[in-house]
C-alpha cells in the first residue's frame, strides 16, 4: 500500500498553473511526524509535478500512515508511477465519487432530497 493518495483535479479555468495540496490527518503520529512527511511531500511535488503534472489541476496528497517511515526514493517511485497513471486516463475522464443505489433513484425520480413545506405555508405542523 503507497504511503499517500493522490488526488487531482482539472480546474478548468483556463489557467495552466498547477497547484498543489498536501494534507496529513491527526491520526499519524505527532506534530513532528506529520510536519517531516509534509516536508517529504513537498520535495517530491518540486521534483515531479513540473515533468508529470497535469497542467490546469489541483494536485492534493493525502499522507498514509504506511509513508511514515518510508524509503524516500519508494515514495518518489510510487509519486511519479501515480502521476503517469493519471497522465495516461483520457481527458475528461473524472472518476468522482460514486452514488449509491438510492440517490441515483431519487435522483431519476426527480426528488432531490429537501422537505417540501406544508400547503398552510406557516412550517410544520406542531402537536
Amino acid at each position: 500500500m503507497p504511503g499517500f493518495v493522490l488526488l487531482v483535479r482539472e480546474r478548468g479555468d483556463g489557467d495552466p498553473a498547477m497547484r498543489i495540496g498536501i494534507t496529513v490527518t491527526k491520526k499519524i503520529g505527532g506534530a513532528v511526524v506529520r510536519n517531516r512527511m509534509k516536508r517529504r511531500f513537498r520535495v517530491l511535488a518540486r521534483e515531479l509535478l513540473p515533468i508529470h503534472g497535469v497542467a490546469g489541476a489541483d494536485h492534493v496528497l493525502i499522507g498514509r500512515n504506511d509513508g511514515v517511515e518510508r524509503d524516500f526514493a519508494l515514495l518518489r517511485s510510487e509519486l511519479e508511477k501515480a502521476l503517469r497513471k493519471v497522465m495516461s486516463r483520457p481527458a475528461g475522464d473524472a472518476r468522482g465519487p460514486r452514488r449509491n443505489a438510492a440517490s441515483a433513484r431519487d435522483a431519476a425520480d426527480g426528488k432531490s432530497g429537501t422537505v417540501a413545506a406544508p400547503a398552510s405555508g406557516n412550517g410544520p405542523e406542531q402537536r
